[in-house]
């Protein structure tokens, strides 16, 4: 054979096996990643042949659905609530693909996931196999989530301590995900843009995806820690003192408007005693940071089914205590290098209200076949995220926490004919901006059913007078006691 053509002849086998492997690669090998590209419109099109499945809170309210398009594509994406569920159901867009739990359960709501069991055997046969997708949102909580925060930048989230679900997640600004699902090119993109260029970003969960400092909110998970390590129970006396002078020329830590208080460690969290849980910091030393790790700080973010995924919660790092005693002090009172979610600071008091168990965390109620709605169907078992303090310690938190809402700097959650532990949170910003207002806690305190997180950035225009007790405490009051209150 002529040299020339044999060379010609290797060469086209090998550009041949280049494309064979390349085809292969891209069908087989990022078949999946290519089939969840926002940019693949191809794919994005097809997702319009047919109606999505509904998503719906617990209680029956249809908050994303699909009608006929009179355009090319046969069905267009609704939110009927507007920006009332938007960070739970986020939004399904041809130009910009799909968030929260339309994109966590986007192969359900299309029928590609069909749950196979024996008895419905003939919705495999059906054409149609969407399916609903039944949230554990309830609508009435979520209501109230937004009514008691009003204006103001923040969020609200409660969890169900039976279950794990999330009752209500609310974040605000927030924003309507119908201006993303428009089928007019031209509108989806002008909504996008100004969505986000807005400097308030209401597309962000602060709910699960901001960082903020808990202030004295972290003085649950400083007590939990302690007591558990054995170097304080609740009856464990600290001096009064208006500042607390810290180690390597650290600066001091100076209590609300420079009061003096101090006592026991429950009469330390009822007033929140900035002095008494500095000290405590220093005392715990290294099991600060290892007892924080233990409730979910320094990793990723609760594995809670929503997309994008929670950020993980920041506090003191193990190891560094020797070089670093006066920010150890600080983290004990939720400053310094604590950084947490409000779901963080909810699934805390979860683990009060649990015996010591953060559950994971969930949105999803249950998967429902539109033709066959069994109101008796199972809902989603709940599981253990994290063991995070022993059951006593848990029971004595409880009691600790109830007297801070009783009689401490917690009043303002108080609901008539209900007993109701919480903790307030007043946390320092940056320079010159005012603190953020913080409350955890749940109810009803003897036999817990509902945990609950309120966070409002910068006291919502109340200045440096703002605290946690005087403007936190009165939202979580009034989404417990809609909740409670609710027809059932």
């Amino acid at each position: 054979m002529n040299p020339a053509i044999r060379r010609v002849g290797f060469g086209l086998m090998a550009m041949l096996m280049a494309l064979i492997a390349q085809l292969t690669y891209v069908q087989i090998v990022r078949a999946k990643q290519l089939s969840r590209d926002p940019a693949n419109f191809r794919v994005s099109e097809r997702d319009y042949v047919r109606a999505r499945g509904e998503i719906l809170t617990i209680d029956g309210v249809v908050i994303a659905k699909s009608i006929p398009s009179n355009d090319v594509l046969k069905f267009r994406r609704i939110y009927p609530q507007g920006t009332l569920y938007a960070i739970a159901t986020g939004f399904q867009s041809l130009l910009y693909g799909a968030t929260g739990t339309e994109r966590v359960y986007n192969d359900t709501l299309l029928g590609r996931k069909i749950p196979v069991e024996l008895n419905h055997l003939d919705s495999i046969l059906r054409r149609d196999n969407t399916q609903n997708v039944r949230l554990t949102i309830d609508s009435v909580a979520q209501t109230a989530a937004r009514t008691a925060l009003g204006n103001r930048r923040g969020s609200v989230v409660v969890l169900d301590t039976q279950t794990g679900g999330i009752v209500a997640m609310y974040s605000n600004p927030t924003y309507d995900p119908n201006r993303l699902s428009d089928h007019n090119d031209k509108r989806a993109k002008a909504a996008y843009t100004q969505l986000i260029g807005d400097p308030s970003n209401p597309m962000l969960n602060r709910t699960t995806r901001e960082l903020y400092p808990p202030g004295s909110t972290f003085k649950v998970v400083t007590s939990a820690v302690a007591i558990d390590a054995g170097i304080v129970t609740p009856d464990t006396p600290f001096p009064f003192k208006r500042t607390l002078q810290l180690p390597l020329n650290g600066g001091t830590i100076r209590n609300f408007g420079g009061s003096s208080c101090g006592g026991t460690l429950s009469q330390g969290l009822r007033d929140s005693c900035n002095t008494t849980f500095g000290q405590l910091g220093l005392d715990l030393g290294e099991r600060l940071a290892l007892g924080g790790e233990r409730f979910g700080l320094n990793g990723d973010g609760p594995p809670l089914d929503d997309s994008p995924r929670p950020v993980g919660s920041r506090g003191a790092l193990p190891g560094t205590y020797k070089a670093s005693q006066p920010e150890f002090a600080r983290d004990a009172i939720g400053q310094a290098q604590t950084s947490v979610t409000p779901l963080e600071m909810a699934l805390v008091a979860e683990a009060v209200a649990t015996g010591g168990r953060m559950l994971v965390p969930h949105l999803l109620a249950r998967v429902e076949d539109p033709n066959r709605v069994d109101p008796n169907s199972p809902m989603q078992a709940p599981t253990t995220w994290r063991t995070v303090m022993e059951p006593a310690t848990a029971a004595e938190l409880n009691t600790m926490m109830q007297a801070v809402v009783q009689s401490g700097t917690g009043t303002a959650a108080r609901i008539p004919g209900m007993q109701v532990a919480g903790k307030t949170g007043t946390a320092q910003t940056r320079k010159g901006a005012a603190p953020h207002a913080w409350f955890i806690g749940f109810a009803p305190a003897q036999a817990p059913r509902y945990a609950i997180a309120v966070l409002v950035e910068h006291g919502g225009g109340q200045g440096d007078n703002a605290t946690g007790g005087k403007v936190a405490a009165p939202i979580a009051r009034d989404v417990l006691r809609a909740i409670f209150t609710k027809p059932q």
